[in-house]
């Protein structure tokens, strides 16, 4: 994910949180506001509740990793942000929390927007 790809200030993820939408998973909260840009940029949370350093920086990473993962429609601003059980799940458990919140947003790129130039080759 390049730099141009991440919320870095807080005034951006102050946004996202006032103006935005929220969709809750069990393992993820999603927060989505549209950014009028060419791609999305990402932030990701894990709170001090969720447990230490170390699986805080874990959760982050296998949410980014799963962000990075799943095709999503472009010129959005999204925010995951991790509850209490992703402490102890799995990539796959968060893969899927992710791409259901996504789904929900009406965000998840269909086949077509994302296979074009693979079908057209066909």
């Amino acid at each position: 994910m390049g730099d141009k790809q991440k919320l870095r200030k807080n005034s951006e993820f102050t946004s996202v949180y006032e103006c935005g939408k929220t969709w809750a998973g069990e393992l993820v909260i999603l927060k989505t506001l549209s950014n009028g840009l060419g791609w999305n940029r990402y932030g990701f949370v894990a709170g001090k509740r969720l447990g230490k350093a170390v699986v805080r920086n874990r959760v982050k990473r296998l949410l980014r990793e799963a962000a990075r993962a799943i095709p999503a429609k472009s010129g959005w601003d999204l925010v995951l942000i991790a509850r209490n059980p992703a402490a102890t799940a799995n990539y796959h458990e968060l893969k899927d929390s992710v791409a259901g919140l996504l789904r929900r947003a009406r965000i998840l790129a269909e086949k077509d927007e994302v296979g074009g130039a693979e079908r057209a080759s066909e």
